[in-house]
């Protein structure tokens, strides 16, 4: 992700919905249809045009990135600040008192470092624990390091103990952009972690693989997806199955080949992996995977930016190309994976996968017709579109990134 402020863009970008479009012609759909036991399958490539609205549940926010829930029942939204704070967003009010506030251990001297990532434990109803990802807040040579660590709830339920912080893990980051910092249970109930390259440009500077780079070196955990098993108490532990890459592979791997993951997903109905990776100059990508894949996929950078080759005559070994992908022109510049929608609210936005630009607001849906990855605009917008969130019912929200008024807006109903 590439989080600079572009105010021209926000200022040229148009505020209503435009007509979805494909390239090479459009097909809007009606609402999708559903079989009993099936998830919902569209039947066009992009939702009707006005088929639902953007709606503010809450603004004055400082930088907002993510927007997620614990999964509990009590249909809270959890919020997070790049600074370092999580709010609680109950009842359709922002709570005056932070769920966590863990500020003072985080940096945001660089554009894409702070608190980049929250994840409730799946009995987080019973356990009371969650994980955060976060740049470390250090003096000297140190990038602002990645952390994830695993924090408990207080006997108030709004409110986390900063006390129990426990570091399950910490990545050396040699550069201080690319830090990925998205962390989700899988279905499968372990801990997914996205880990960008390193940072710099071109996964070729001080502390990057000289021969592979970092995407391609499985000797480090950086431009990856790392799969662990935080489910005991104490240190993480490998899976079982994550995949074998070599006797001097890191263990932790479950997929490679990527700049920086800034979002991930998981398709709630069916499992299915999506992967929004940043692209470098060109190009931003999606790439997918299948709930029955076994790992182990390399998405190909840093010698392939999208389906595009960016250095001729490096070696690669296996290939996994995007499903979907787009250029940079007209503004274009980070891609910010969303979520495939699966609330009850909207039928028209059922089955498609949404994503968007940080830096043009643009949004797209994605979906597989035919056989076919389609990837459709579906509506110009003026925010700064740094994170897609759930909330429990599986609605859908999306952040806008604005330092001193950022804001949480929810896909709805237009009636």
């Amino acid at each position: 992700m590439r989080l600079a402020v572009v105010l021209w863009v926000v200022v040229l970008v148009a505020a209503g919905c435009s007509a979805p479009k494909e390239a090479g012609g459009s097909t809007t759909s009606p609402p999708a249809t559903t079989t009993t036991g099936a998830p919902a399958t569209p039947t066009g490539t992009s939702p009707a045009q006005g088929s639902y609205k953007l709606t503010k549940v809450v603004d004055g926010l400082v930088r907002p990135l993510y927007v997620t829930h614990a999964g509990d029942g009590s249909g809270r939204v959890f919020i997070v600040e790049q600074r370092g704070v999580v709010h609680v967003l109950k009842n359709g009010l922002l709570l005056p008192t932070p769920f966590l506030d863990i500020s003072a251990l985080v940096t945001t001297q660089g554009n894409e470092q702070g608190l980049l990532g929250l994840a409730f434990y799946p009995d987080y109803a019973t356990s009371g624990r969650f994980i955060v990802d976060y740049s470390r807040s250090a003096s000297g040579t140190e990038n602002g390091d990645t952390v994830v660590a695993r924090y408990k709830v207080t006997s108030n339920p709004d409110v986390a103990d900063p006390a129990s912080a426990e570091v399950l893990l910490t990545i050396d980051q040699p550069q201080s952009n690319h830090n990925g910092g998205l962390v989700k249970f899988g279905p499968d109930g372990m801990l997914y972690i996205a880990s960008g390259d390193g940072g710099g440009a071109d996964d070729d500077d001080a502390g990057h693989d000289p021969v592979q780079g970092n995407g391609q070196s499985l000797e480090t955990l950086l431009g990856k997806l790392l799969r662990i098993d935080v489910s005991g108490e104490g240190p993480y532990k490998i899976p079982a199955d994550n995949p074998s890459l070599g006797a001097n592979a890191k263990k932790e791997i479950w997929a490679y080949g990527l700049r920086n993951p800034w979002r991930f997903s998981f398709d709630r109905a069916t499992g299915d992996l999506f992967i929004a990776d940043v692209g470098q100059l060109l190009w931003e990508e999606i790439d997918y995977q299948p709930k029955a894949s076994k790992g182990g996929e390399n998405y190909g950078w840093r010698v392939w930016e999208g389906s595009h080759l960016w250095r001729p005559g490096t070696a690669l070994v296996g290939d996994t190309k995007p499903v979907a992908e787009y250029p940079h022109g007209t503004g274009h510049c980070s891609i910010t994976g969303g979520y495939v929608y699966r609330g009850p609210k909207v039928p028209a936005l059922q089955g498609f996968y949404l994503v968007g630009d940080y830096c043009t607001g643009q949004l797209w849906t994605l979906v597989k017709q035919n056989a076919e990855w389609r990837l459709a605009e579906l509506q110009d917008t003026p925010y700064l579109i740094s994170s897609f969130g759930e909330d429990e019912a599986g609605e859908l929200y999306l952040t806008h990134h604005a330092t001193t008024d950022g804001a949480v807006y929810r896909f709805d109903p237009v009636s």
